[in-house]
């Protein structure tokens, strides 16, 4: 009675596909869920005789050989979560979930109350931390912890400018007078910050102190003007002077071409005598002035830069598609946080389903290796967006027809056996 056994094993297979079929149904809207598909293989053959020929062998019908996950691409659908991320391409988030490492495609992501970056499960994404805004060498969960970002007192001050050659040279012995703009040629104006987070207003102004000759160019005296500072002896208060040459200490002096003869670089304006006003310390901020000319054209700035700024709140935070985290701040800052980093499996089909999303490596899947997305073969991440489901429903219901097709002619072969052994019986 074999053709029973070869029809109850085909009832099991049509089960087993309609119980395959009928998960990949209820996960068609499970961010990050991969499909299965239940495999067969016929059972073994017998022989009609034990020496009859091969082609008289008679199956006695089919096994589950495997439920393989299918790990293609699901589509990328955009939200409104700035840490929302997913991956487009190869590779597996990794969590600590209640001390276990487990892994998943899953990038919906929240701060939970202690600010770590948490999935709807609250297990941890793993990444490559920060400290001071600088990656660390090592991995462990990523926690925002930086909602203040405290104040950096300005160091370094760069002023490229434009000093006219056709300007008048300031009379000898004229005294400077940040309020008389008679004593000075130009002026500009750039912001910088002290170590409380305070801004000033640093105002230079430019002294044209002698005209070229045939032999040389033009000489020009430098003078400062800090809002909210004060200069140890100074007429002026808040006001010094500085004289550049390459050690920075005569003038700011030009060839015959107009080009800058120093390097640009000022002694630090702290040390010339400034101290803020407000009890900040006294960082040094020095002042370059490279990329300066001087050329018979109006004065002009061609680019202000400086460091320094003051204190900022956490506004906004933002994945890089290499998995950098950065905090934006009210202040203008972008601070690094840490980085999200992708792991991946010499065979992902190998992965045991551990729920909620998660699998676990197999000595079928191989060791994890780890790495920077959009390197050696990991997929690229998008932020705002997560990875849809890739169930095809279309397709699933139409092989859901065929398994309860395959399924009734599997009865129907039991209830044909049946009649057939009850009229033996009746003989």
């Amino acid at each position: 009675m074999s053709s029973f056994q070869t029809a109850l094993s085909g009832l099991q297979a049509a089960s087993t596909d309609l119980q395959v079929m009928g998960n990949n149904i209820a996960n068609a809207s499970t961010v990050g869920f991969k499909q299965s598909n239940a495999q067969f293989a016929d059972a073994y053959a017998a022989a009609i005789a034990g020496s009859a020929p091969v082609n008289s062998q008679i199956g006695v019908g089919t096994s589950v050989a495997a439920v393989a996950q299918q790990f293609s691409q699901g589509n990328i659908q955009s939200t409104n979560n700035p840490l929302d991320v997913a991956i487009n391409g190869s590779g597996f988030f990794e969590f600590d979930y209640n001390g276990a490492t487990v892994y998943g495609r899953n990038g919906q992501f929240h701060l939970d109350n202690n600010g770590y970056i948490v999935d709807g499960n609250g297990a941890k994404l793993i990444g490559v931390p920060a400290s001071n805004g600088t990656l660390t060498s090592g991995s462990g969960p990523l926690q925002v912890v930086a909602n203040t970002l405290a104040p950096s007192g300005t160091g370094n001050v760069t002023l490229a400018v434009n000093l006219n050659a056709s300007d008048t040279p300031i009379a000898s012995g004229t005294a400077f007078n940040p309020n008389d703009p008679s004593t000075y040629n130009y002026s500009t104006v750039s912001t910088v910050y002290d170590s409380l987070g305070n801004s000033h207003l640093l105002t230079t102004y430019y002294t044209l102190a002698s005209g070229g000759t045939a032999t040389s160019g033009q000489t020009w005296d430098v003078h400062y003007s800090v809002a909210g500072a004060y200069a140890s002896g100074a007429a002026t208060p808040g006001t010094s002077s500085s004289v550049f040459t390459g050690s920075g200490q005569v003038a700011l002096s030009f060839d015959q071409n107009g080009k800058l003869l120093t390097s640009g670089t000022a002694s630090t304006l702290i040390a010339s005598g400034f101290a803020w006003s407000d009890g900040a310390s006294g960082t040094a901020i020095s002042v370059s002035y490279a990329g300066s000319t001087n050329y018979a054209a109006a004065d002009g700035v061609s680019s202000i830069n400086a460091d320094g700024f003051g204190i900022g709140q956490l506004n906004n935070l933002s994945i890089g598609a290499d998995g950098t985290v950065q905090g934006i701040y009210s202040n203008g800052q972008t601070w690094t946080l840490g980085k999200v980093t992708l792991t991946n499996f010499a065979s992902p089909q190998g992965l045991q389903r551990a729920g909620n999303n998660y699998y676990v490596p197999t000595a079928a899947s191989g060791q994890p290796v780890t790495g920077t997305p959009s390197n050696n073969g990991l997929g690229v991440l998008q932020s705002n967006a997560v990875e849809e489901s890739n169930v095809d429903l279309s397709t699933q219901l139409v092989s859901l027809i065929v398994a309860q097709q395959a399924y009734q002619a599997n009865s129907q072969t039991i209830k044909t056996e049946n009649q057939v052994v009850q009229t033996l019986l009746s003989l």
